[in-house]
């Protein structure tokens, strides 16, 4: 497989990810970025923890979709995510849902 064979089929699962995304976002109320993954949710739960002077997140989800081209099922029942890093909760308006052209 040449590199650009390999170019066209990452572009090509992109834009199939990204069309996937584009039809199930209205099916959810909260967006929740970490470091690693991109998540869409109706349901989570985040607790912060200290341990020796160390703080860490744990976030729990129930019924997530998952932006992450490599797996073959992006719907995960349950997910739990622990970090050192930053995570982002934004809870969705179903105006921002629209998009251009729709």
């Amino acid at each position: 497989m040449s590199a650009e064979d390999l170019e066209k089929y990452e572009t090509e699962m992109e834009l199939k990810l990204y069309r996937e995304y584009r039809d199930v976002v209205g099916l959810f109320k909260y967006v929740i970025e970490t470091e690693r993954r991109f998540y869409l949710t109706n349901d989570y739960e985040m607790q912060v923890h200290s341990v020796q002077g160390e703080v860490f997140f744990e976030v729990s989800m129930a019924d997530a979709w998952v932006w992450d081209m490599y797996r073959p099922a992006r719907f995960v029942k349950q997910v739990r995510v622990l970090t050192f890093k930053d995570v982002n909760i934004e809870e969705l308006n179903k105006t921002d849902l629209e998009l251009p052209g729709s």
